[in-house]
C-alpha cells in the first residue's frame, strides 16, 4: 500500500458502549478501556494503520466530552490525529463520516472507516483485504468488508456476496437486516453471505457524491456545520445548530443499501464487535477451567466464568459455573453466561 496515495483512517469513536456496563459508561465508553490487551480498544484501532504501511494520520470523530482522553490515549502509543472532530450531538454514522470526508478535503483521498471498539486479531489479513479493495476504491466504488461468518448469529446484519468484479472483490447483491435464527442458519449453509462488520473504504468524493444523491439533507447539514466550525489545533468543533439539522441515520441505510457501485471484500480476520460480555469471554484467554479472569479474582471449583474486578475490588467465587461477574466502583453485575445482551434491561431499569 506504500506506492499509492496514503489511506486516511477514519475512526468512529462516538459510541457509549452501554452493553459492557458497569465498566463501560457514557463518560468512559468501551473504546477507552483495555479489555483485550494492555492497550485500549481505541489505541489498538489506531495501531492497525501505521504510516509505514501506507496510512496517513487518522481523522477521529468523537463525543466532545472525550477529547482530552482521546488525545492522551493516542499520545501514549505515539499516535496523533490529523483531525479530531468533536460532534456536538450524536447523529449516527452517515453524518459522522460526512464530517470526516469533508475534513479530509473531500477529494479523491481513500478513506478507511473503522469503529473504534472492534477486535481484529489478524491484522495482516485485514491489510490484505484493504489492498484487494484499493483498485475498486480508486475507480469510485464504495467497498465494505464482509466478515466470514462462523455461526448463525442473529445480532448482525448480513451481506449477500455477488459476482466477482476483481481479485478478492465481489459485487454486493443485497444487504440483509438482522435475521431470525432460521434465516441466519440458511444463509450460513449457503455460504454466500457475510456479516456486516461496519468497516468501509471509499474515496471521500465518492461518499459525498453518494450522499448528495441519496441523503442530501445529511450532506447539507454536514457542509454547513463544517463551514461554521471552530478550530483549536487538531480539534474541529462543527457548528451545533447546523449539525442538529442533520437526520440521524446509519451509513448502511443512508448510502450503502441504495448506491449502485457497492462492492464487498470477504475476509476472515479474527473480528469481533465485542458487543457483550459473552463476546469478550469467547475471545479471551481462559484458564484450564474455562474462566477468563482479570483483576483481583479468586476462583475455587469454578468453571466457564468471566470475572472482572476493577482496581481496589476483590471478587471470590466458589462452586459456580457459567456466570458473568463484573465489579467496577460501587456497581456489581452478576448474570448467567449467555444472557449478557440483557444488560440493556438493567440500564433501562436504572433509568426509571
Amino acid at each position: 500500500m506504500t506506492d499509492r496515495t496514503p489511506i486516511v483512517p477514519v475512526i468512529l469513536s462516538g459510541g457509549s458502549g452501554t452493553r459492557l456496563w458497569p465498566m463501560s459508561r457514557a463518560e468512559l465508553p468501551k473504546q477507552m478501556l483495555a479489555l483485550t490487551a494492555e492497550e485500549t480498544m481505541l489505541q489498538l484501532t489506531a495501531q492497525r494503520t501505521p504510516a509505514d504501511a501506507g496510512f496517513a494520520a487518522p481523522v477521529i470523530v468523537a463525543n466532545v466530552m472525550h477529547a482530552d482522553l482521546i488525545e492522551a490515549q493516542l499520545g501514549d502509543v505515539g499516535a496523533t490525529a490529523q483531525a479530531l472532530i468533536l460532534e456536538p450531538m450524536a447523529r449516527n454514522t452517515a453524518p459522522a463520516i460526512a464530517l470526516a470526508a469533508l475534513a479530509a478535503g473531500g477529494g479523491d483521498a481513500p478513506l478507511l472507516v473503522m469503529p473504534s471498539d472492534h477486535v481484529i486479531a489478524d491484522v495482516p489479513a485485514f491489510h490484505d483485504a484493504i489492498r484487494a479493495a484499493m483498485p475498486m476504491v480508486e475507480q469510485g466504488w464504495l467497498v465494505t468488508f464482509g466478515i466470514t461468518p462462523d455461526a448463525p448469529e442473529t445480532g448482525y446484519g448480513y451481506i449477500q456476496i455477488g459476482d466477482p468484479i476483481g481479485a478478492g472483490v465481489h459485487a454486493v447483491t443485497r444487504f440483509v437486516e438482522k435475521p431470525p435464527r432460521e434465516a441466519a442458519e440458511e444463509m450460513l449453509a449457503r455460504g454466500d453471505h457475510a456479516w456486516n462488520g461496519g468497516i468501509f473504504m471509499f474515496r471521500a468524493d465518492a461518499y459525498l457524491t453518494a450522499l448528495e444523491r441519496y441523503a442530501p439533507d445529511i450532506l447539507t447539514a454536514a457542509q454547513e456545520a463544517m463551514g461554521r466550525a471552530t478550530h483549536d489545533g487538531a480539534r474541529i468543533l462543527p457548528d451545533a445548530q447546523a449539525f442538529a439539522g442533520s437526520p440521524s441515520d446509519s451509513i448502511d441505510y443512508a448510502v450503502m443499501e441504495k448506491a449502485e457501485r457497492v462492492a464487498i471484500v470477504p475476509v476472515s480476520m479474527g473480528w469481533s464487535d465485542l458487543g457483550s460480555w459473552d463476546a469478550l469471554h469467547a475471545i479471551s484467554d481462559c484458564d484450564g477451567h474455562g474462566n477468563a479472569c482479570r483483576g483481583d479474582v479468586v476462583a475455587i471449583d469454578t468453571a466457564d466464568c468471566l470475572v472482572r474486578a476493577s482496581a481496589g475490588k476483590r471478587v471470590a467465587l466458589v462452586g459456580v459455573s457459567d456466570l458473568i461477574v463484573v465489579a467496577d466502583g460501587d456497581d456489581i453485575l452478576i448474570l448467567p453466561r449467555g444472557r449478557s445482551q440483557e444488560v440493556k434491561r438493567v440500564i433501562e431499569a436504572m433509568k426509571k
